[in-house]
């Protein structure tokens, strides 16, 4: 069996690393025979409820499990990890803009970014899960000098997950047949949902999605916007933000950049953006990507239309904004 490698979870003793770890130590995101030992790391104050969540890995008795640090310690949770789960972050409730997030967590991102930067592997894969996703991913980098910018991206398989789930429920199939569903942009209400290049696998082969459903009208006008706001009408319903499906997600998304993609399949990464697909550089931008060797490309040359177009310049913009206000805090 391989050598045990060291996992961070930030936000340990809250909702979506409840359910994140157990995917986590159960072998489904690193492998079924990927021994790990998890770093645990949350804030003073929570350090009573970590202790349960402890004893609950500890009676779990997954054969993975190799250690569990739980800590408040940046210094420790950072240290030598190969891995990291950025989770920890003041989560959104109902009524809030995600401005107000922004002031709130850009700040500890850049503190984590210092602290990935002094303890962490200079190999390490970094996912940032709490909101806003992307610029906290980007500012997360910035203060990460000596970790690639490649190393860093945000979570939006959420939201590739959700348009999947939508999309299969349309057409009456199992979720499982439905692939190459992209997320453009930000993690936000700008996002673009695109089924312009998803296929389903049929009986008779793969089929393309829009062939499939055949109502253009649906696919924009109902299936985009269910998608944007399906966060929001989570915590309508439920009083509190996403967290079972957000800690899937995570899972998924690390096990993209840690095992790889199939071929011809890709995967929405929020990754440094290098100008593809007109969108600005210098953000974390949601593209289609490829995984091979823990190392991500977007995938080129996909066709846009005019209204894919439209959305990514709304969503790009959204973003290069929140860098700014972003930097701006950081710099206060």
């Amino acid at each position: 069996m391989a050598q045990p490698i060291k996992v961070v979870v930030t936000g340990a003793a809250g909702q979506i690393a409840y359910s994140l770890i157990y995917h986590i130590a159960h072998g489904d995101v690193f492998g079924a025979d990927q021994p790990v030992i998890l770093h645990l790391l949350d804030i003073p104050f929570m350090m009573g409820v970590l202790e349960g969540v402890v004893m609950e890995i500890q009676d779990l008795a997954l054969p993975l499990v190799r250690g569990v640090v739980p800590t408040a310690d940046v210094s420790v949770g950072f240290n030598d990890v190969d891995a990291a789960f950025m989770v920890g972050a003041m989560p959104r409730k109902q009524g809030m803009e995600r401005k107000d997030l922004l002031s709130a967590n850009v700040k500890i991102f850049k503190d984590q970014g210092q602290a990935l930067d002094k303890y962490a592997k200079k190999s390490v894969l970094v996912v940032v899960v709490g909101n806003p996703a992307n610029t906290n991913a980007y500012i997360c980098s910035k203060y990460a000098p000596s970790i690639p910018k490649s190393s860093f991206s945000a979570m939006t398989h959420l939201d590739q997950n959700r348009a999947q789930a939508l999309l299969a429920q349309r057409l009456g199939v199992p979720v499982g047949n439905v692939s190459n569903v992209i997320i453009w942009g930000n993690h936000s209400p700008t996002m673009l949902p695109d089924a312009t290049h998803a296929q389903v696998q049929t009986d008779a082969g793969l089929v393309p999605v829009p062939k499939l459903v055949n109502n253009d009208s649906w696919l924009k006008n109902e299936f985009v916007p269910t998608v944007q706001n399906r966060g929001a009408a989570v915590i309508a319903a439920r009083k509190m933000s996403s967290a079972m499906s957000a800690a899937k997600a995570a899972g998924d998304h690390m096990r993209a950049l840690w095992q790889g993609t199939p071929p011809g399949k890709f995967v929405s990464l929020g990754v440094i953006s290098d100008g593809s697909y007109g969108a600005p550089k210098d953000v974390m931008f949601s593209f289609p990507c490829t995984v091979k060797d823990r190392v991500w490309k977007i995938v080129p040359n996909l066709s846009i239309d005019d209204f894919a177009k439209s959305k990514l310049a709304v969503t790009g913009k959204e973003l290069s904004e929140e860098k700014e206000e972003a930097l701006s805090v950081c710099q206060d």
